[in-house]
């Protein structure tokens, strides 16, 4: 039996609760896509795909492809709901190594890659209004939002959920003035002329662009996060139907939004405006406002990079909570605080391995922290991302008894195609990695050493936390 309450020692072992509705459970989806990514990747898209008619369908294909995606996780986070998310998937699916090597990537690489991605964007922009004149002041202010956001969440659940409804509304509030200010550039006739470019020229001579797949990273990076819906699934009230509205909901609120925005990129600034710009969305806004509505731009897309921060902080520590359930020896990871209902010390962890990676971001040289840390978690995140598609068919061979309340349309068709892209999606972001290096190594090597690094670690685990995961805890 557990201890009265008055006796609860300050970190007690206990699992999530069903506290979460369906408006919660989108707020959070949305909060943790919509990020810093639309306001910066559509002008490497445009570079990519060279006409509209590509460009657009790079963006839809991309809501399509998520939908899909979606699909295939509503079964999985229906049958198996735990707050561990793809970690408990994967290790039901394949075990112990490869659920731990995943986990591992997450506190190395793919959540914390993605902290220190959008605190670069909110240094570009943040050091567009107050320039501190350091030559790093993008690596600075990544530090400074993470360390800030880091104090709010280990505070408690409440604290971080109350900053991320407000972070959430004025994120919104973005989005929404880049669509009235390309409305107000075509009322009053001073909306760009679209131009041809030579990467549209080149497509034409093949009919596909010859980088539409690094166009699709890019575009899939920008809808990346709908699958952190998963680590909600332990706390989402009614999630046998809830997980399901909110996913689809979710995705179909964000394609139409993420259309809307580069439809006025695209009218505003038009496609080479677009492919040679810096920061796209400030260029419209100066474009239609002046010099005011550039600086206010930029500060409300430094907003959206701490929305998504701050997301990605609260659903993140759940697999460094879920690792220290499974593994004794990594047992604080596994505390959770239930007078802060939140996992401190994994929330602490992840925020250190995050500014780790700002400290790389920052010294690397092939084009500044957004692109070395889109290049350096990208493979990794797909080939995860792939093995998790794949588990849906492993785990509906292993356990065909598994109640299942919801089933994914057109099996096998649906995560077939589904796997297919990730798949795709892999080998289109090694490709690009391999052609590059970050601090001198070739980049392909940077996500295969973390693996590795993480083999090791597994390796080194004494025998009886090896036994002990095989329980798939919590």
């Amino acid at each position: 039996m557990s201890a009265p309450p008055s006796a609860a020692p300050p970190h007690k072992l206990s699992s999530p609760h069903e506290t979460l509705g369906l408006k919660e459970a989108i707020a959070i989806i949305v909060g943790i896509v919509i990020g810093a990514g639309i306001f910066k990747a559509p002008s490497l898209v445009a570079t990519f795909t060279g006409s509209e008619g590509w460009m657009f369908a790079a963006w839809a294909a991309g809501g399509l492809i998520s939908l899909i995606g979606a699909l295939c996780y509503a079964e999985l986070a229906t049958a198996y709901p735990n707050a561990g998310g793809d970690y408990h998937f994967l290790h039901r699916a394949y075990g112990r190594g490869v659920s731990f090597l995943f986990g591992w990537a997450r506190v190395s690489v793919i959540t914390t890659g993605s902290i220190a991605l959008l605190g670069f964007v909110f240094g570009d922009y943040t050091s567009q209004v107050v320039p501190l004149g350091t030559g790093h002041d993008s690596a600075v202010y990544a530090a400074l939002a993470i360390l800030v956001l880091t104090w709010v969440n280990v505070r408690g659940m409440r604290a971080g959920a109350k900053v991320q409804t407000w972070l959430t509304a004025l994120e919104v509030s973005g989005l929404l003035l880049i669509i009235i200010a390309s409305l107000v550039l075509v009322s009053n006739g001073n909306a760009a002329a679209p131009a041809p470019s030579a990467a549209a020229a080149a497509s034409s001579a093949s009919g596909i662009p010859p980088m539409i797949g690094l166009a699709m990273v890019f575009v899939l990076l920008t809808f990346g996060g709908w699958n952190e819906a998963a680590y909600i699934s332990a706390e989402l009230k009614d999630e046998r139907h809830n997980m399901v509205r909110a996913l689809i909901w979710s995705i179909v609120l964000i394609t139409a939004l993420y259309l809307l925005v580069v439809w006025a990129y695209w009218h505003g600034l038009g496609m080479q405006g677009m492919a040679k710009s810096k920061a796209v969305a400030a260029d419209l806004l100066k474009i239609t406002f002046g010099p005011v509505g550039e600086k206010v731009m930029s500060v409300l897309v430094a907003v959206a990079a701490l929305t998504s921060i701050n997301a990605t902080m609260i659903v993140g520590a759940r697999t460094n909570y879920s690792l220290g359930r499974d593994w004794p020896v990594l047992g604080r990871l596994g505390e959770w605080d239930e007078r802060r209902e939140a996992p401190i010390f994994a929330m602490y962890v992840q925020s250190a391995a995050a500014l780790v990676l700002v400290l790389i971001g920052a010294t690397a040289t092939l084009g500044g922290g957004f692109k070395a840390m889109v290049e350096f978690t990208a493979p990794v995140f797909w080939l995860f991302f792939l093995l998790s598609g794949i588990s849906l068919f492993v785990l509906r061979q292993r356990e065909p008894d598994i109640e299942r309340p919801f089933k994914v349309p057109l099996y096998p068709l649906t995560p077939l195609i589904f796997c297919a892209v990730c798949a795709y999606m892999l080998w289109s972001s090694l490709n690009y990695v391999y052609s590059k290096e970050l601090g001198g190594l070739n980049a392909a090597w940077i996500g295969v050493l973390v693996l590795a690094v993480g083999g090791v670690i597994l390796m080194l685990l004494p025998r009886r936390d090896q036994a002990n995961s095989l329980s798939g805890g919590g």
